[in-house]
């Protein structure tokens, strides 16, 4: 019985913790993870279909919230901190990607800075022909 009377006060410690369920810093996190499982469906998409400046944003954000939520904010939030975290490194492996193809498609490394800043849909530059020497 002592047990169970000490697992039930974690649980309810939990339970009104200050990032527990009863707050919006549980629920926040929570909620953005399907950011994170829209990133992971997305490495299915072309990479021709994906937004750069999106990316960005979203590397850029769980860049910066990682760092706050995990070291500057009190109380530390380690479920903001985590889901963050990943946001960051699926939208890093975006870049990634839109860079790659973009390279392979030969253009030239600020054509693609260029192109994921601008969010031009063009499409990239066509490789240059072989010049014949007939006449």
């Amino acid at each position: 019985m002592a047990a169970s009377a000490q697992h039930a006060s974690k649980f309810a410690r939990y339970m009104n913790s200050e990032t527990g369920p009863k707050t919006v810093h549980f629920w926040a996190p929570v909620l953005k993870w399907c950011l994170v499982i829209a990133g992971f469906n997305d490495l299915q998409r072309p990479v021709e279909k994906i937004s750069g400046t999106q990316q960005i944003a979203l590397f850029c954000t769980g860049a910066i919230w990682t760092r706050w939520a995990g070291f500057v904010i009190k109380p530390r939030n380690a479920l903001l901190a985590s889901v963050n975290f990943f946001l960051g490194g699926v939208a890093g492996y975006q870049i990634y990607r839109i860079a790659d193809y973009r390279v392979k498609a030969g253009d030239s490394p600020s054509q693609v800075f260029k192109y994921l800043l601008s969010g031009d849909n063009a499409a990239p530059a066509a490789p240059a022909a072989p010049v014949s020497d007939k006449k």
